[in-house]
Order: structure tokens, then sequence, then C-alpha cells
């Protein structure tokens, strides 16, 4: 899993994956989520990719987005 670049440092999200039509998070907390394009849509996994990779505003827009639009909580 990426390091998330958080360069605030308020962010709640560690860790990152990005795979072909997925996106797995891992939060403070050490909770792993799994969202994919059948579960949030193309464009947001899309969106959250671009967010992941730049290091900011990924937290917020899951937050404000698709928070419980996640395909599975691994742990």
């Amino acid at each position: 899993m990426q390091r998330y670049a958080n360069p605030s440092g308020s962010s709640g999200i560690q860790g990152y994956e990005i795979g072909g039509d997925t996106i797995r998070i891992r939060f403070g907390d050490g909770s792993v989520y799994r969202y994919s394009y059948a579960s949030a849509g193309m464009d947001n996994i899309e969106r959250m990719k671009t967010l992941a990779r730049k290091g900011q505003g990924l937290n917020t827009f899951i937050n404000t987005t698709v928070r419980e639009e996640y395909a599975e909580r691994e742990r």
C-alpha cells in the first residue's frame, strides 16, 4: 500500500492501493475499505485515484461523496 502524502497532517487516511476498477483506503484507525466502480461509480473511483496520488482532498471527498458506497470493509 502506498503512503498517503497528507501535507496538512490532518487527514484520517494513512495509505491507499489503486487497482484497475478499485481503490483500497487505509484509515488512521487501521481499518481498510475497498471502493469499486460497482459500489461507488467509475467517475468517483477515478476522482479518488487522482486525489490519492495528489495526496490531498481524499478524506474530504470520501466523507462528502462516497462515505457508505464501499464494496467491502476488509478490516
